[in-house]
């Protein structure tokens, strides 16, 4: 009973540092518009920004699993929720546009520290890692409910500056809470050095295994969307639809209610009735959302919308468990981060390409491509199963 209560802090404690490396991110999202209008740039060029975020998050996948393989998990994790405080702070004072984009690169290193870690955490004290997943990861949907109608509270009374600061506030805290309840985690290696760790052979044999590089397609298709969505759904609803910035905030943070609701339901799915089915529901689903946002502005039409959208986007809870399928209790640590890196380096590019899709051809247009992306997902899917590749 003991190690179960403890097994359930950790996942507890872990999903509250997602939560905070989480509103790091998306407290950048709602003040878009207003950033953009300050520092006088384009939706291009602070999607530019936004993907430098994406992208230093998705490289601090692979070393941050040689980390916890040398030093433990509890350390890494901890060293990312500070520093997630530490650099949400600093934007806040960015004088230039130059100054806010490194700052948006170095929040987005130290956020990623987290979620590989912290998975491969998980996946050594469960048996469901699906479910375990799913839990884990609605530390993000929190975060998004939460969030923006914070930042949009606090933008409209003191501005975008301290509103932007929001996450250096509960980082302080959870950084206690995980010190004090979590025990020190014991390394897989630490006497090789970070340099031994890392075999390019071995890596790239990984990457390479016909299972992980499916299962990798289809993540690089999901995150994409998942990345641009998370950038740009509330200037969407705002530029698009018309809808106030509160409104728009709001149906953002339902958008993440839904999608940490329904997320643990993907994971039991997964872990029941295959990856690939539950995966195969969240694209069709976000399929159908993304139709609907383009083609309807009213209130129930976008409800809607949202509501099939936050259902595709738990996607993680199946696609993940799929990768940790393919590899071996040996191989999840840096492996995983490897793996995780790879396709996330490939989907960090959400952020720009659509808004320069936006900026070119309009949100309608840049939205649709976004569904494009998902169906083929599903074809890749349906192409394995009628194939029988078994990937």
């Amino acid at each position: 009973m003991r190690n179960r209560r403890y097994r359930d802090t950790v996942l507890a404690l872990c999903t509250l540092a997602f939560f905070v490396t989480m509103v790091g991110r998306l407290a950048i999202s709602p003040v878009v518009p207003t950033v953009t209008a300050e520092f006088g740039v384009s939706n291009a060029v602070i999607g530019t920004a936004l993907s430098g975020m994406w992208l230093a998050y998705a490289l601090t996948q692979f070393p941050s699993g040689i980390l916890a393989d040398r030093y433990g998990e509890r350390l890494v994790i901890l060293v990312s929720v500070g520093g997630t405080g530490l650099v949400s702070l600093g934007l806040a004072f960015s004088p230039h546009f130059a100054v806010f984009l490194v700052g948006t690169v170095l929040l987005g290193g130290a956020a990623g520290l987290h979620y590989s870690v912290a998975t491969t955490f998980l996946t050594r004290i469960y048996d469901d890692v699906g479910t375990a997943v799913g839990i884990h990861n609605g530390g993000a949907p929190v975060a998004g409910l939460l969030t923006p109608v914070a930042v949009a509270w606090v933008a409209a009374r003191y501005g975008w500056r301290p509103a932007i600061a929001v996450g250096a506030f509960i980082a302080v805290p959870t950084f206690v809470l995980f010190a004090r309840y979590v025990r020190p985690t014991e390394p897989r290696k630490p006497d090789r050095s970070m340099r031994e760790q890392i075999d390019p052979g071995a890596l790239l044999d990984i990457v390479t295994r016909p299972s992980i590089v499916f299962s990798s397609a289809i993540a690089i298709l999901a995150d994409f969307t998942w990345q641009a969505l998370a950038s740009f759904l509330p200037t969407f609803l705002i530029e698009h639809h018309g809808h106030s910035t509160a409104l728009a905030s709001t149906f953002f943070a339902a958008y993440f209610v839904v999608q940490g609701v329904l997320q643990i339901g993907v994971g039991a799915l997964s872990d029941r009735y295959g990856r690939d089915l539950a995966t195969g529901v969240c694209l069709l689903s976000g399929i159908g959302g993304i139709g609907v946002l383009v083609g309807g502005s009213g209130l129930l039409a976008v409800s809607a919308g949202i509501l099939l959208l936050g259902l595709s986007m738990g996607w993680g809870a199946a696609v993940i468990p799929r990768v940790m399928d393919h590899l071996t209790a040996e191989e999840r640590g840096t492996a995983f981060g490897f793996v995780r890196t790879a396709y996330m380096i490939v989907a960090s590019t959400g952020s720009i390409v659509v808004g320069l899709f936006a900026d070119r051809f309009g949100w309608g247009t840049s939205f649709l491509l976004l569904g494009g992306l998902m169906a083929l997902g599903v074809a890749l899917l349906v192409g394995n199963r009628v194939l029988g590749a078994d990937l």
